[in-house]
């Protein structure tokens, strides 16, 4: 494109994204009405309005191929009860003497190995309810310890945000997972940290509520099989940066993308589960499961088209500059602005990549530090009302939105904690 739009229609096609969101028209038109309305008051006429429309969708054809695929690993974890025997036995493990830890970790290594971040928590609540029922812990605790349990392993795992954040600096899947690691840790810790000091703050978990969230376990298959297709997933994506660290070159030269791996994985493990005969059921259910997160990248990316095409990028930066804070800053900060202005981790990380990514690379960050530092920050202060994951997180719980609200501030607090540790490590100390 050889136009560019004024600042000011991208904010205004940001301001009427979240209003409309908020009205509770569907994402996708609301991220498609912004972007037009934002174009055309940034000065751009009709024929520049597609073009930018179609060249914004363009840009994340790569990311939705590879949510697609791992939608079939995806419906074999979700669907076959193997997410569930994982978290199962996760908690049985601990015990209900390090319940919050426990109920952290499970929600975190469910996200870590493919299952969205809305579904890890669902999959846990029934648990956590049962045992804060018997702890005496109250649900804003127990909601703590999930979701941040799930904001940790979200940044490691092999999900859209994930795979949003590799693409947007062309970076293979398995590098940003293993640059997330030591931020998802300090995540984990600070989540179970302030979840235990709220462990008496608020709403309690009532009789009613944890007879209610009762779960039979007895058609779930065991966890010597229900581990096996994130194991493959797990190993065949660090076969190739596990190579290159350890200077192997036969293993350092395997390079599949993960638009092939996530499917294999899930194919075997659903055969080792003994449920071949599912295939069908599991890989519709994959693509059902993955179709609202397509649909939304797609108008993310025609937002995306709107923002690269302004100068706002520029104006952030000159903004930066003038204050005299490091331009390596502005990484996070396109993360966290972008992820709360949609209420979705992977809808701002391609908004962040997709409008900031070549200011970011140009302020002479490093790509994968770029990736890490975008991708934390994505996940501060993305889980509020107008997204979808506020709700649903609210109802695993039984929680008002009143309750919810009051979450908000302590996953802030993890987030930040997550891009602090990430910015400090890429952005200053590698």
């Amino acid at each position: 494109m050889d136009f560019t739009i004024s600042w000011i229609g991208a904010l205004v096609g940001l301001a009427i994204v979240i209003i409309l969101i908020l009205k509770k028209l569907n994402p996708v038109y609301a991220l498609f009405l912004g972007a037009i309305v934002g174009a055309l008051i940034g000065g751009a006429n009709l024929e520049q309005t597609v073009s930018l429309l179609v060249s914004g969708t363009q840009s994340v054809m790569g990311t939705v191929l590879r949510v697609l695929a791992a939608g079939v690993l995806a419906g074999v974890m979700m669907d076959s009860g193997a997410a569930e025997t994982i978290a199962q036995a996760i908690v049985k493990k601990f015990g209900e003497g390090k319940a919050i830890l426990a109920l952290a970790l499970a929600t975190m290594i469910i996200t870590a190995v493919g299952v969205f971040i809305p579904v890890a928590v669902l999959i846990v609540a029934p648990i956590a309810l049962s045992v804060g029922n018997k702890m005496g812990i109250s649900k804003i605790a127990l909601l703590l310890a999930l979701s941040g349990g799930g904001k940790a392993g979200n940044i490691i795992s092999p999900n859209p945000n994930t795979i949003a954040a590799a693409r947007g600096f062309d970076l293979d899947l398995s590098n940003v997972m293993i640059a997330g690691f030591i931020p998802a840790i300090c995540g984990l810790i600070v989540t179970v940290i302030i979840a235990s000091l709220l462990k008496h703050k608020g709403v309690k978990v009532t009789d009613e509520e944890a007879m209610n969230s009762a779960v039979d376990t007895s058609k779930y298959p065991p966890l010597k099989r229900a581990i096996v297709a994130p194991l493959i997933a797990v190993v065949l994506l660090m076969i190739n940066p596990v190579g290159s660290l350890l200077g192997i070159d036969a293993l350092s030269s395997f390079k599949v993308d993960a638009m092939f791996i996530l499917p294999i994985a899930g194919v075997i493990g659903m055969l080792a589960m003994k449920q071949g005969n599912k295939i069908l059921q599991y890989t519709t259910s994959g693509l059902n499961k993955m179709t609202p997160t397509v649909l939304i990248l797609i108008g993310a990316g025609g937002i995306a088209g709107l923002i690269s095409a302004s100068d706002l990028s520029a104006q952030v930066v000159n903004i930066i500059n003038a204050t005299g804070i490091s331009g390596t800053f502005l990484a996070p900060i396109s993360g966290i602005l972008m992820a709360a202005a949609t209420a979705s981790t992977s809808t701002g990380v391609i908004l962040a990549t997709g409008s900031f990514g070549e200011a970011i690379l140009n302020m002479g960050t490093a790509p994968l530090a770029a990736a890490v530092m975008v991708h934390t920050g994505a996940t501060v202060i993305d889980s509020l009302p107008q997204g979808n994951y506020f709700h649903v997180t609210a109802g695993s719980m039984n929680m008002s939105i009143k309750q919810r609200m009051g979450l908000i501030p302590y996953e802030a607090i993890v987030g930040a904690t997550m891009t602090i540790v990430a910015t400090l490590i890429y952005g200053f100390f590698i």
